[in-house]
């Protein structure tokens, strides 16, 4: 018997029994779409982490403070608790020469208020370096200048959420602003970020100089002459990251006068750790969502194997007569694989339809991010050739051992 043969001489066997076929292939169809839709998922999940850490950047360094403790380890009053200074970044700055840029910040929220309108949002205190560590470009203006900094300029940098709020399709630059009850000039506006990795809108922010959100901003807060809520660095390669941060823990100690033993009064958080921790989270949660739906495949494929090994049963008396009349074993083998392999090809075509639109449909309805690729489409149909081949075979095998004579006897 030529390909050909074979291959119509399945088809009548399977359309003999079609429900039965068709009941058989529902666990490939299930187990291909699972491997579809729960790989897609998976790989945009990476993705979306990928591009969420990798804002983080992985040349950087964040420094936050921390309570002094007292004797018996008791801990400082409220003020104590904000243990870094613009004199650490200067240090750090002059005597680090691997840092490539550095900035400390202040931070509140305040009621940012143009004409009739007016909007709750958060403020920096930021010092030049800011921008270019954190990722934020200019979209208009110029920006604040050398001498805004210095000379506590009260100027402002709005996120995309608080322009669009105050003044809607207009850039509001050169317009007076109150942040609280203090006036600001808008100089710039930044361009969008969008959603950041917490959920938080990253746009909804206003930029002003340090000394300036210091001195009109912060009100009652009680911060220490100088004190800096947040110290964020970067180097000129994610090589040095390890020796940067041993170096500014030792630096700060010294400047903080931190005896041995003690416990430091400031966090130093390496972005690449936290990156590579993530990266490993996701990579593993993949694996997982793989490993459910090759399961659901092997499921299927079992099913294959129990009704080809009913069918053998079934249809003795077929074989021996095939047998009778000139067939051989592996006539009878390959006829049997014909047959299994096309339930599962039948099978694995539809549920890589259907795992389409499902990963489609789960993009579209909810938030989980969905990344469909031809790759993902090629592995699942070659689950479903190795799944029609693998559980086929021992069917196949069954049937081309018979006698023919004990089964024309059945």
């Amino acid at each position: 018997m030529n390909f050909s043969d074979i291959l119509r001489t399945a088809y009548h066997a399977l359309r003999g029994n079609w429900m039965r076929s068709t009941l058989t292939s529902l666990g490939v169809i299930i187990g291909i779409a699972a491997v579809i839709v729960m790989v897609s998922v998976g790989q945009g999940t990476q993705a979306e982490l990928d591009k969420l850490v990798s804002g983080l950047g992985s040349q950087r360094l964040d420094i936050s403070p921390g309570a002094r403790r007292g004797p018996g380890g008791a801990r400082g009053s409220a003020s104590s608790f904000f243990t870094l200074t613009e004199g650490d970044v200067d240090a750090i700055r002059d005597e680090i020469p691997e840092v490539q840029y550095i900035s400390g910040s202040l931070s509140g929220s305040t009621q940012a208020v143009f004409a009739e309108n007016n909007w709750a949002a958060s403020w920096r205190g930021v010092q030049p370096d800011f921008f270019v560590i954190n990722g934020w470009t200019l979209a208009e203006g110029e920006g604040f200048q050398p001498q805004d900094y210095t000379g506590a300029g009260k100027v402002a940098v709005l996120g995309e959420t608080v322009r669009r709020e105050l003044f809607g399709d207009r850039s509001g630059i050169g317009e007076t602003i109150r942040l609280g009850r203090v006036p600001f000039t808008v100089v710039g506006t930044l361009a969008p970020k969008g959603q950041g990795g917490f959920g938080q809108d990253q746009d909804d922010v206003v930029m002003v100089p340090m000394a300036t959100g210091r001195r009109s901003l912060l009100g009652a807060m009680g911060l220490p002459p100088k004190a800096v809520m947040q110290i964020a660095l970067t180097t000129g390669s994610a090589d040095d990251l390890g020796y940067v941060q041993g170096q500014i823990e030792a630096l700060l100690r010294q400047r903080h006068r931190i005896g041995p033993g003690d416990e430091d009064d400031f966090t130093v958080r390496n972005m690449s750790e936290i990156i590579a921790t993530r990266t490993e989270t996701t990579r593993l949660m993949s694996l997982l969502l793989g490993a459910v739906a090759t399961i659901s495949l092997i499921v299927g494929g079992i099913g294959i194997m129990n009704i080809m090994l009913v069918s053998v049963t079934e249809r003795i008396r077929e074989i021996g007569l095939r047998m009778a009349v000139g067939a051989g074993p592996s006539d009878v083998r390959r006829q049997f694989l014909a047959e299994a392999m096309l339930i599962s090809l039948i099978g694995g075509a539809i549920g890589i339809a259907i795992g389409i639109a499902g990963a489609l449909l789960v993009g579209q309805t909810s938030s989980l991010p969905v990344a469909l690729n031809g790759n993902v489409i090629a592995l699942a149909a070659g689950f479903s050739v190795a799944t029609g081949l693998f559980f086929g075979y021992y069917p196949a095998r069954k049937a081309s051992l018979l006698d023919p004579i004990e089964a024309l006897r059945q």
